[in-house]
């Protein structure tokens, strides 16, 4: 499994049936008995889940609702300072509830006539082949859960914070979403797990950490930086770099704190050209091919 696995508490099924959603230790939520019990709850309707079936709605609690409410006001006045113009548009566009959580079919709806993608549930870690692969059908799979109510602007895990307001929000552009299917159909093509982990790399300092400079300042596009209230202050004393497939598919990163280094665009529109051109041809002899390019420059 790739470092991206650590990202999300492991969840298990015993035979009889049982779900267990395995908070780290230093989980905000680990001692709370009914927080466990909610997050197991949820991981089970997700597993439940068939491809095509009804969407499981989610009977969120007062906490829950208090949690996405403050996370969401937050967030978007966030997003008015650091936020590139094309998310700012396509999360106008969209249009996301901020008094309630929206359910994934709600979610769904949303985006169609933007863009065309839909959301279905997943309990946790999805394995990257089937995530990823996935964008081909402009299908995105997203946790229900919420982080814990004694944090509402922190967790150390993806939830559906991260997934709607900051997926949701860049997917809702057709320019990104093109990308996004764009990296469907390029797992497609890749059969080596080396391939496959360069993609997810780019991926992550792209569509999860990238930063474009807009109007002679650094904005933020990438979900991860769109939905972290924390990192969206910092990500401006990062060291920038161009951007540059053949390093964002190799450089060492540390998942659990703030990226030190960031990969900035010139434009929105060298992003979808660059990454557009990379993911429509890449296969599995590209990283070797870009690495060979590097040392030859060098």
């Amino acid at each position: 499994m790739f470092t991206e696995a650590q990202l999300y508490s492991p969840v298990t099924r015993e035979r009889d049936g049982d779900v267990t959603v395995h908070l780290s230790d230093d989980h905000p939520g680990v001692h709370d008995e009914h927080y466990r019990a909610r997050r197991n709850a949820i991981a089970a309707l997700a597993l439940d889940y068939s491809p095509g079936g009804p969407v499981p709605q989610i009977d969120y609690t007062d906490d829950e609702q208090r949690v996405w409410r403050i996370a969401s006001a937050e967030l978007a006045r966030k997003h008015e300072i650091y936020a590139c113009r094309e998310v700012r548009e396509a999360a106008e566009n969209l249009a996301l509830p901020r008094d309630h959580i929206p359910q994934l079919d709600e979610v769904s709806r949303l985006l169609d006539p933007l863009t065309g993608f839909r959301y279905v549930p997943a309990a946790g870690l999805v394995p990257l082949r089937e995530f990823f692969g996935s964008f081909a059908e402009r299908t995105f799979h997203s946790t229900q859960y919420i982080r814990h109510h004694s944090a509402p602007l922190y967790t150390p895990e993806p939830d559906a914070i991260h997934e709607i307001i900051g997926h949701a929000s860049q997917i809702a552009s057709p320019r990104f979403a093109a990308l996004y299917e764009t990296v469907g159909a390029a797992v497609a093509r890749l059969e080596t797990d080396s391939a496959l982990k360069f993609l997810a790399d780019v991926f992550w300092f792209s569509l999860e950490f990238g930063v474009v400079r807009q109007d002679d300042e650094i904005r933020c596009y990438g979900a991860g930086l769109l939905s972290s209230y924390g990192e969206i202050d910092e990500f401006r004393h990062a060291r920038l770099r161009p951007l540059d497939v053949a390093e964002m598919g190799t450089i060492a990163y540390d998942i659990t704190h703030y990226q030190p280094v960031l990969f900035c665009a010139d434009s929105v529109d060298q992003i979808v050209g660059v990454l557009g051109e990379f993911f429509a041809t890449m296969d599995d002899e590209t990283p070797a091919r870009l690495g060979h390019r590097t040392r030859a420059a060098s």
